[in-house]
C-alpha cells in the first residue's frame, strides 16, 4: 500500500465503521483466548500501518510490536507511541519460536509468495502460539480498489486454508466477515475507479456500522462475505 493510502487509513481508522468493527473483532478474539487460559505475552502485528490493531493488543495486556514495511506507516505508528520496526513480512527480523501471538490482517494478499509470509508467521510463533489472519475474499469482487491498494489476489476458503496449512499451522477456525454488506460492496466495486478508502458521511458511517455490528449476533459466518478471517496455531 502506498504511503498516501496509509496516511489516509490512519486518519480514518478511529472512526470508520470498517476499521472500528475489525478492532472489535480482534478484541473479541483476544478475550476468547483469555477464556481458554491463554495469557498475554509478546505479540507481533504484521502490516500494522498506523498501529490501530497494535493498540488493541496493548489494551488487552499483550506486549506488542508493530511491523510495517512502509516508512509512512511506521512513522504514524511511531508518532502514536508504539514500538515499531520496518521489515518485509516474508523476512521477519524476529527470533524463531518466541511469540505467543501474530496478527496479520490484510497482508497475505499483497505477495505473490504468500506462502513465504505464512511460513514466517509459523516460524516466529512458539509451539502452541496463535495466528489471527484476515484477507479479502472472492476474486468475483476484484476491482480497481484492489489494484490501488496493491492486492495480488482475493481468497476463497480452500485457498486460504491451503496456504496456512502448507506453512505448518493448524487451522482452528475459518469464517466470513462483512457478509451482510457484500451486495453493497459488490455494487460499489463494479463502479470503482480506485481505492475506496474514504470518509463516508457520518449518517452513512453509522448505518454501515449498525449493519456490520449485527453480524456478531447472526449465524452468517458460513455465508460468502467481503473478507475471510482465520485463527490457527503452531502445533507443539
Amino acid at each position: 500500500m502506498e504511503g498516501t493510502e496509509i496516511r489516509k487509513l490512519a486518519a480514518l481508522e478511529d472512526r470508520h465503521w470498517w476499521y472500528r468493527e475489525r478492532r472489535i473483532l480482534l478484541a473479541r478474539a483476544l478475550r476468547r483466548l483469555a477464556v481458554v487460559g491463554v495469557r498475554p505475552e509478546r505479540a507481533l502485528d504484521v502490516g500494522a500501518a498506523g498501529g490501530g490493531n497494535t493498540r488493541v493488543l496493548r489494551a488487552h495486556g499483550w506486549t506488542p510490536l508493530a511491523l510495517e514495511y512502509s516508512a509512512e506507516g511506521a512513522g504514524v505508528a511511531r508518532e502514536r507511541g508504539l514500538p515499531v520496526i520496518r521489515a518485509d513480512a516474508r523476512h521477519l527480523p524476529i527470533p524463531s519460536a518466541g511469540l505467543g501471538l501474530v496478527v496479520a490482517f490484510d497482508i497475505l494478499e499483497h505477495f505473490d509468495e504468500d506462502h513465504l509470509a505464512a511460513a514466517e508467521i509459523r516460524r516466529v510463533l512458539r509451539p502452541g502460539g496463535t495466528a489471527l489472519i484476515a484477507v479479502p475474499a472472492d476474486m468475483r469482487l476484484w476491482s480497481a480498489h484492489d489494484v490501488a491498494v496493491g492486492h495480488v489476489r482475493r481468497y476463497d476458503r480452500a485457498g486460504l486454508r491451503a496456504v496456512v496449512e502448507k506453512a505448518g499451522l493448524v487451522v482452528d477456525e475459518l469464517w466470513s466477515w462483512n457478509v451482510l454488506l457484500r451486495p453493497v460492496a459488490a455494487w460499489r466495486r463494479r463502479r470503482s475507479t480506485g481505492s475506496d478508502l474514504d470518509a463516508p458521511h457520518p449518517l452513512v458511517n453509522l448505518g454501515l456500522r449498525t449493519v456490520v455490528t449485527a453480524e456478531r449476533y447472526l449465524p452468517v459466518r458460513g455465508w460468502p462475505g467481503v473478507s475471510l478471517m482465520l485463527r490457527a496455531h503452531r502445533p507443539a
